[in-house]
């Protein structure tokens, strides 16, 4: 697995690099401003970019604008960005490329070192990874005229689970019920966002996608 970080913050930044080579990760660049970011993809062509949201030189949203260049750049290239806040702008431009090898986490994760690792695989494997945290946000300003209100709080947190990256069996384990139950519940997450048997291999993602773009939408 190759890796390119982009963290202006240098303690951060290179303590995220000496956990990822204790683990015999490849971390072939750390940068600090955008524009090193860029090149260092262009340069090594990572696996998978590290990315916080706020970079200089405002520190806004230059780190999101970075990865959906890096995204256009290199497609397949996986993202995980690190944010200390939830950050709705990450739904409608980062996701809006697609919602495969994406994962946001809130900097505090990076602390639980193995979720850490296990969300960095995941959106290298082709997956998806949000906070649980930033559902739990999400969900929570979601308004009553949206179709995510129509959920029941057990489909919420099988939901927020999805979020997670979790698979049947692992939600089931969570939440000590069976996996009929879970899967009975997510039949039921797919009819109330409208998400046809069609769309079978996103339908996961898109669920949890949903709701962040119309936590964006209704601010």
């Amino acid at each position: 697995m190759r890796i390119v970080i982009a963290e202006d913050d240098p303690l951060l930044r290179e303590g995220l690099a000496l956990l990822l080579r204790a683990e015999s990760l490849d971390v072939v660049a750390t940068t600090g401003t955008p524009d090193e970011f860029l090149v260092a993809v262009d340069a090594h062509r990572p696996d998978v970019a590290i990315v916080d949201v706020r970079m200089p030189p405002t520190h806004t949203d230059e780190g999101i604008v970075a990865a959906v260049e890096a995204r256009r750049r290199q497609p397949r290239l996986a993202v995980l960005v690190l944010s200390a806040y939830v950050e709705q702008a990450f739904a409608t431009d980062l996701l809006a490329q697609g919602s495969s090898r994406l994962g946001y986490l809130l900097k505090e994760r990076v602390g639980r070192v193995q979720e850490f690792l296990d969300a960095l695989h995941r959106v290298v494997g082709g997956g998806t990874a949000i906070d649980p945290d930033v559902v739990a946000q999400l969900l929570v300003r979601t308004r009553p005229t949206t179709p995510l209100a129509r959920l029941t709080p057990r489909e919420r947190d099988v939901l927020a689970l999805m979020a997670e990256g979790l698979g049947n069996g692992a939600i089931a384990e969570r939440l000590v019920v069976t996996d009929g139950a879970v899967h009975k519940n997510i039949r039921s997450i797919f009819a109330k966002l409208d998400l046809a048997p069609t769309d079978r291999a996103d339908r996961r993602v898109t669920a949890v996608l949903r709701y962040l773009e119309d936590a964006h939408r209704r601010g």
